[in-house]
Protein backbone atom coordinates (compact mmCIF):
# COMPACT_ATOMS: atom_id res chain seq x y z
CA UNK A 1 0.00 0.00 0.00
CA UNK A 2 2.64 2.41 0.61
CA UNK A 3 5.60 3.27 -1.68
CA UNK A 4 8.95 5.22 -0.84
CA UNK A 5 11.03 6.96 -3.19
CA UNK A 6 14.43 8.05 -2.18
CA UNK A 7 16.22 11.43 -3.60
CA UNK A 8 19.50 12.98 -2.23
CA UNK A 9 22.19 11.01 -3.43
CA UNK A 10 25.29 11.98 -5.25
CA UNK A 11 28.69 12.18 -5.75
CA UNK A 12 30.67 14.29 -1.92
CA UNK A 13 34.03 14.48 -1.52
CA UNK A 14 35.49 12.93 2.08
CA UNK A 15 34.29 15.15 4.72
CA UNK A 16 31.13 16.57 3.01
CA UNK A 17 27.63 16.37 3.73
CA UNK A 18 24.60 14.89 1.69
CA UNK A 19 20.86 14.71 2.72
CA UNK A 20 18.57 12.12 2.15
CA UNK A 21 14.95 11.79 1.61
CA UNK A 22 12.24 9.31 1.76
CA UNK A 23 8.77 9.87 0.40
CA UNK A 24 5.80 7.88 1.21
CA UNK A 25 3.04 8.13 -0.59
CA UNK A 26 0.25 8.26 0.22
CA UNK A 27 1.34 8.83 3.66
CA UNK A 28 4.03 7.87 6.73
CA UNK A 29 0.88 7.39 8.90
CA UNK A 30 0.59 3.92 8.50
CA UNK A 31 4.07 2.90 9.33
CA UNK A 32 5.61 1.94 11.81
CA UNK A 33 8.82 2.74 11.70
CA UNK A 34 11.40 3.29 8.70
CA UNK A 35 15.17 2.57 8.24
CA UNK A 36 17.88 3.07 6.21
CA UNK A 37 20.15 0.58 4.81
CA UNK A 38 23.07 0.79 2.62
CA UNK A 39 25.29 -1.70 0.26
CA UNK A 40 28.89 -0.82 -0.49
CA UNK A 41 30.26 -2.28 -4.00
CA UNK A 42 31.26 -6.30 -3.05
CA UNK A 43 29.49 -6.38 0.60
CA UNK A 44 26.20 -7.19 2.17
CA UNK A 45 23.39 -4.66 2.93
CA UNK A 46 23.32 -3.41 6.21
CA UNK A 47 21.22 -1.35 8.31
CA UNK A 48 22.50 2.46 9.19
CA UNK A 49 19.42 4.37 10.99
CA UNK A 50 15.67 3.80 12.02
CA UNK A 51 13.14 5.70 13.50
CA UNK A 52 9.73 5.40 14.84
CA UNK A 53 6.67 7.41 12.54
CA UNK A 54 5.34 8.36 16.37
CA UNK A 55 7.45 9.98 18.88
CA UNK A 56 11.44 10.44 18.70
CA UNK A 57 13.76 7.47 19.15
CA UNK A 58 16.14 7.82 16.47
CA UNK A 59 18.79 5.52 16.22
CA UNK A 60 22.05 4.87 13.91
CA UNK A 61 24.50 2.03 13.87
CA UNK A 62 27.70 3.03 16.01
CA UNK A 63 30.34 3.61 12.84
CA UNK A 64 27.97 6.30 12.07
CA UNK A 65 27.31 7.83 15.61
CA UNK A 66 28.16 11.70 15.71
CA UNK A 67 28.19 12.06 11.21
CA UNK A 68 24.72 10.62 10.89
CA UNK A 69 21.42 11.94 11.95
CA UNK A 70 17.95 10.21 10.97
CA UNK A 71 14.86 12.50 11.29
CA UNK A 72 11.61 12.61 10.28
CA UNK A 73 9.02 15.21 9.02
CA UNK A 74 5.35 13.39 9.13
CA UNK A 75 3.61 16.21 7.53
CA UNK A 76 5.31 16.05 4.61
CA UNK A 77 5.22 12.53 4.54
CA UNK A 78 8.69 11.96 4.47
CA UNK A 79 12.09 10.53 6.44
CA UNK A 80 15.20 12.18 6.29
CA UNK A 81 18.95 10.64 6.97
CA UNK A 82 21.68 14.00 7.37
CA UNK A 83 25.07 12.60 6.69
CA UNK A 84 27.93 14.61 7.50
CA UNK A 85 31.59 13.79 7.58
CA UNK A 86 31.14 11.14 5.13
CA UNK A 87 33.87 8.70 4.66
CA UNK A 88 34.70 6.74 1.77
CA UNK A 89 33.48 3.80 3.56
CA UNK A 90 30.16 4.96 3.65
CA UNK A 91 29.90 5.28 0.21
CA UNK A 92 27.22 2.95 -1.73
CA UNK A 93 23.18 2.20 -2.42
CA UNK A 94 21.26 3.87 0.33
CA UNK A 95 17.77 2.49 0.43
CA UNK A 96 14.86 3.33 2.71
CA UNK A 97 13.04 0.77 3.99
CA UNK A 98 9.77 0.61 6.27
CA UNK A 99 7.62 -1.45 8.27
CA UNK A 100 3.41 -1.20 8.49
CA UNK A 101 1.77 -0.98 12.03
CA UNK A 102 1.09 -4.12 13.34
CA UNK A 103 4.96 -5.01 12.54
CA UNK A 104 7.74 -6.09 14.13
CA UNK A 105 10.58 -3.98 15.71
CA UNK A 106 12.22 -1.33 13.43
CA UNK A 107 15.72 -1.04 15.76
CA UNK A 108 16.67 -4.36 15.07
CA UNK A 109 17.43 -3.38 11.41
CA UNK A 110 17.15 -7.25 10.38
CA UNK A 111 16.06 -6.27 6.60
CA UNK A 112 13.78 -9.36 6.25
CA UNK A 113 10.92 -7.50 8.64
CA UNK A 114 10.64 -4.73 6.74
CA UNK A 115 7.53 -4.43 4.17
CA UNK A 116 8.44 -2.11 1.58
CA UNK A 117 11.49 -0.76 -0.01
CA UNK A 118 12.74 2.00 -1.97
CA UNK A 119 14.56 1.75 -4.72
CA UNK A 120 17.87 3.24 -3.75
CA UNK A 121 19.93 6.09 -4.25
CA UNK A 122 23.66 5.93 -5.13
CA UNK A 123 26.34 7.86 -2.83
CA UNK A 124 29.50 8.05 -3.84
CA UNK A 125 32.94 10.14 -1.82
CA UNK A 126 35.51 10.79 -3.66
CA UNK A 127 38.78 11.42 -2.18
Amino acid sequence: QVQLVETGGGSVQAGGSLRLACVASPSTSSLKCAAWFRQAPGKAREGVAAIYTKGDQPEVIDSVKGRFTVSKDNAANTFYLQMNDLKSEDAGVYYCAAISWGGESCYSLNEYVFDYWGQGTQVTVTS
